[in-house]
Parts: C-alpha cells; sequence; structure tokens
C-alpha cells in the first residue's frame, strides 16, 4: 500500500512559479509511475503531467506543456510538479498519483487508471 502525500501549494499572483512536491511510502517507488491531476471547482479531475518509473518518460497536458515540469527523486521517493507562469486559470486543489508501471504504461492521462492517491494541495492564482 502506498501512501502520498502532497504539499507546496498556495497562494500566487498570476506569472509567478510553485513547486509542489509529493512525498510517497509504503511501497518500492522506483516501481511506480507518478501523475498529477488537478480539479477546479465544479469541474471534473484532469490530468497534469505523468512520470515514468524511471523518470526518462515525461506527459502533458496541452494547457501546461511549456510551463510545468514533472521530475522525480527515486532516492528521495518523491515526485516534483515545478509550475512557471502560472495563470488563474491552473487555479486547482492538486493530487498527485501513483500506479504500477507495468499497469498503467499507455495510460498515464487517465484518473481511473491509478490506484494511489494523495489528499490534495490547493493552487490559488490570482491576477
Amino acid at each position: 500500500q502506498v501512501q502520498l502525500v502532497e504539499s507546496g501549494g498556495g497562494l500566487v499572483q498570476a506569472g509567478g512559479s510553485l513547486r509542489l512536491s509529493c512525498a510517497a511510502s509504503g511501497g518500492t517507488f522506483s516501481s511506480y509511475a507518478m501523475g498529477w491531476f488537478r480539479q477546479a471547482p465544479g469541474k471534473a479531475r484532469e490530468f497534469v503531467a505523468a512520470i515514468s518509473w524511471k523518470g526518462g518518460s515525461t506527459y502533458y497536458a496541452d494547457s501546461v506543456k511549456g510551463r510545468f515540469t514533472i521530475s522525480r527523486d527515486n532516492a528521495k521517493n518523491t515526485v516534483y510538479l515545478q509550475m512557471n507562469s502560472l495563470k488563474p486559470e491552473d487555479t486547482a486543489v492538486y493530487y498527485c498519483a501513483a500506479e504500477n508501471q507495468v499497469r498503467v504504461t499507455g495510460r498515464y492521462y487517465s484518473a481511473s487508471d491509478y490506484s494511489y492517491w494523495g489528499q490534495g494541495t490547493q493552487v490559488t492564482v490570482f491576477s
């Protein structure tokens, strides 16, 4: 069983940056693909970014491509989401998710294919 704890959310002005972290415990972190999803009020949870188990492959939603960067440190059991050039439409609760690499290959974009989730961290971008 994997436990995930996000941190790093907050209130930031448009154009600013934040770095989210997600610390994992209780499993073999290096065997899991990791994803970031977000959910704004009244909207469905949507894919933001994902990274393969060794970090060799990354995937991004078109809305964040070029502004957000996902990375991981398997020695620290942590995945990061660096968010630059933030926009008010990035405001949401951001969730970290994990799934065994073998099971999620080719399906990184689907929230339903991830078994483990953190509690979320709020990101609010004001103009």
